[in-house]
């Protein structure tokens, strides 16, 4: 099977094609196949784990990245469309 050629935007078209094909968005699949493999086990944010914030200030971030009918999700509900925006 050839392997496709995403374009310059794309770094690691194989990684890319493996992420889409688990489900997850051209955009995120995108940032992950785009961080060099060396320094990505390395990476990770100090951030509480969603279950620790408040719903409020989980309404704010699912507003941040655009996450459609946020306004009728409960805590679970917007920790749920955080993970798997």
């Amino acid at each position: 099977m050839p392997r496709k050629d995403h374009g310059a935007q794309i770094k690691d078209d194989e990684q890319y094609e493996a992420l889409r094909k688990q489900g997850m968005s051209k955009e995120k699949a995108a940032r992950i196949a785009n961080t060099p493999r060396r320094t990505a086990g390395r990476r990770g944010g100090t951030s509480p784990q969603y279950e620790d914030w408040s719903r409020e200030d989980l309404y704010a971030k699912a507003r941040q990245v655009g996450i459609e009918g946020r306004s009728r999700m409960n805590k679970g509900d917007l920790i749920a469309a955080l993970r798997h925006h």
